[in-house]
């Protein structure tokens, strides 16, 4: 069978299971999501040792750090999947659940019902646990998932496969509500990307690279972020030394993900006591800032600090760089913010109510926050459990996407022999 028609072979199956998932009672979903807790728990050194492999495979190609962060499965790893799947059991079914009924002036009830979207393909790269996060957002929410991840985390996803599979049979439900093709052939994702018939959305995860394919390929409808630069905004009235903990969180725990900090705005106000003190936190950590005018004096004594270049405001860095504007207000912050922004996650450190109430209306971004770090754009960190990606689209989804993102609302109506006049 050539790879065209196995991918369309993997299709037709998550198609058929989709409706068996979807009309599964939320406890035998639930208790798919439990198994897998388990397996995981107990199975723990198995997934370790495919990784291992991968891990090893990848260094010696010469993959970058912040790429083998992605990769590794470390026991916090492990532990952050095993949680997940809990969470998850433990929500609310969404499904069947009826949003709104009205009663229309000759009688009829007019409602809403959340439904599943039907069949979901993730193509991500690097981060193997994205797998399982997607794999269990799916399960819960009644929808089939298709899941090609990078050909670097082929070892570690065949074998979270495995448990995905194990968990579901114990269950009851068949092995084709998450698959993921058998092979690292790019001509794959083309030919998964040609399936509309079959499958409803598709979800990108990786590189801007990546998602740009996707997107250009997709027949389907496609929930994606391009990338993530993310601002902070420090204004006059910020408490000046919870603001360098925030600003040293955002960029420096982990700088080679979409919702690390990209780029520091700086009142004028307090620049010049507030540069110092987070270069000093921030070179401290390694972090090299690409200065303006204005910050380059204030921060070059403290961290390693250079002229921005053009091109390096709008960057998505992903590394331990930073670029830092030093400007005249909330008006400014605002203006560079929607010239320079992705629509990721924006956030202003204050203590101006106004000011903050004004940023919340007026940064467009998925996630906007008020004295709190970039890094909380986060399925599990907002409470939904986990993520299947963060979508900047607006339409359907804007922001992390957990059970309820993966579902629709039909419209059910109840008659009593009701006919159009």
């Amino acid at each position: 069978m050539d790879i065209a028609a196995q991918m369309r072979q993997i299709a037709q199956n998550a198609r058929a299971a989709s409706r068996k998932l979807a009309a599964a009672e939320d406890a035998v979903r639930q208790q798919a999501l439990l198994n897998l807790a388990g397996l995981l728990t107990d199975r723990a050194a198995d997934v370790k040792a495919a990784n291992a492999r991968d891990v090893d495979a990848a260094r010696a190609r010469g993959l970058d750090q912040a790429r083998l962060d992605r990769l590794t499965i470390t026991d916090k790893v492990l532990e952050a999947m095993v949680q997940g799947c809990r969470e998850v059991a433990a929500m609310s079914d969404p499904v069947g659940e009826i949003l709104s009924m009205k009663k229309r002036p000759n009688g009829m009830l007019v409602g809403r019902m959340r439904v599943p979207l039907g069949v979901v393909a993730m193509i991500f790269e690097s981060r193997p646990n994205a797998a399982v996060d997607a794999a269990v957002l799916c399960i819960k929410s009644g929808n089939a998932a298709i899941l090609r991840g990078g050909s670097e985390a082929f070892h570690s996803i065949a074998a979270l496969m495995e448990l995905i599979h194990a968990a579901l049979t114990q269950a009851g439900l068949p092995a084709a509500c998450v698959q993921a093709p058998p092979t690292t052939d790019r001509e794959a994702v083309g030919a998964l990307l040609a399936l509309d018939e079959f499958i409803d959305v598709v979800i990108p995860r990786g590189g801007e690279g990546l998602i740009r394919a996707v997107v250009a390929q997709a027949k389907m409808p496609v929930l994606k972020h391009y990338k993530g630069v993310c601002h902070t905004f420090v204004d006059k009235s910020a408490d000046l030394k919870r603001a360098v903990d925030i600003v040293l969180n955002a960029k420096a725990q982990r700088p080679g993900t979409c919702n690390s900090l990209e780029c520091l705005l700086v009142h004028r106000d307090v620049a010049a006591e507030f540069l110092p003190a987070v270069g000093k936190a921030l070179g401290a950590a390694g972090v090299l800032c690409k200065c303006c005018g204005r910050s380059l004096p204030l921060l070059s004594l403290q961290a390693k600090a250079e002229p921005a270049a053009d091109d390096d405001w709008g960057r998505e860095f992903l590394a331990l760089t930073l670029a830092v504007k030093v400007v005249d207000g909330l008006d400014e912050a605002l203006e560079h913010i929607a010239r320079y922004g992705s629509n990721h996650t924006e956030v202003i450190l204050t203590n101006d109510h106004a000011n903050a109430m004004r940023f919340t209306r007026e940064a467009d971004a998925s996630m906007v926050a008020v004295n709190a770090s970039t890094r909380l754009n986060d399925g599990g960190e907002l409470g939904l459990g986990a993520e299947i990606g963060i979508s900047t689209t607006k339409l359907h989804a804007y922001g992390p996407m957990g059970i309820l993102e993966l579902t629709s609302a039909k419209f059910v109506v109840l008659g009593q022999g009701q006919i159009r006049e």
